[in-house]
């Protein structure tokens, strides 16, 4: 069926999602939450952010899963949603979110799974941003980083040697888009959870859900979802 003219065009939402397998994700907060929370913490955030790129309603949602898509998690989310799913390339994180992009075929934003502020009118602002003929949005993290970045078409030099997890990949991806004569805007600054100190500024600003019953005895994992 043809798009209606006054329809919105399509942007693509590809999240990047690391399989909630224990003692290999989050584990900086092994110590607070053990390894089993922790993992579990991962898990429902992967499940939030589906939630979220769904509801927000900017055109198809890809799953990127990691290593690969046999988790329970993923096959639940990808039964539940009728989810396009691919395997991210074992390669850096700025290859795999190029592979993202050129993948989308179109405008797109990349996510990870690590923001639990993240809402559907966040996705749906930056879609406006590439929609309105900017070539690039993103939004910061408060700790250097970044938690989204959309772009109108692939541009491999901004993910190219960059050197991630610091608190210069911000900076350096706007020098990167300036030196690219490229237009961006950055609809919102955000923040995500990989530290201790993340677990307890959830705790704080009514994100408890998320945590319930997390603690170091939490096993095994199950999936959670609103129905």
């Amino acid at each position: 069926m043809a798009t209606p003219p006054d329809s919105p065009k399509p942007v693509t939402i590809a999240i990047l999602a690391k399989a909630p397998v224990p003692g290999t994700v989050k584990t900086r907060l092994a110590m607070m939450l053990g390894v089993y929370g922790a993992a579990t913490l991962q898990e429902r955030l992967i499940v939030r952010t589906v939630e979220t790129a769904v509801e927000a309603g900017t055109g198809p949602v890809h799953l990127w899963a990691s290593p690969d898509e046999r988790h329970p998690c993923f096959k639940a989310l990808i039964e539940r949603f009728s989810l396009p799913v691919a395997r991210q390339p074992k390669s850096d994180l700025g290859a795999r979110m190029h592979a993202a992009f050129v993948h989308a075929s179109g405008p797109a934003i990349v996510i990870g799974s690590d923001c639990p502020v993240l809402t559907p009118q966040h996705l749906r602002d930056a879609a406006d941003v590439l929609r309105n003929g900017a070539d690039a949005t993103v939004c910061p993290s408060d700790d250097g980083g970044y938690v989204l970045i959309g772009l109108r078409k692939p541009e491999p030099t901004l993910f190219q040697d960059m050197t991630w997890s610091t608190d210069t990949v911000m900076t350096e991806t706007r020098h990167r888009l300036t030196r690219r004569g490229l237009s961006w805007r950055e609809p919102a600054q955000l923040w995500d959870v990989d530290r201790p100190t993340d677990v307890r500024r959830m705790r704080r600003e009514g994100l408890k859900d998320l945590l319930a019953d997390i603690d170091h005895e939490v096993s095994p994992l199950r999936v959670v979802g609103r129905d």
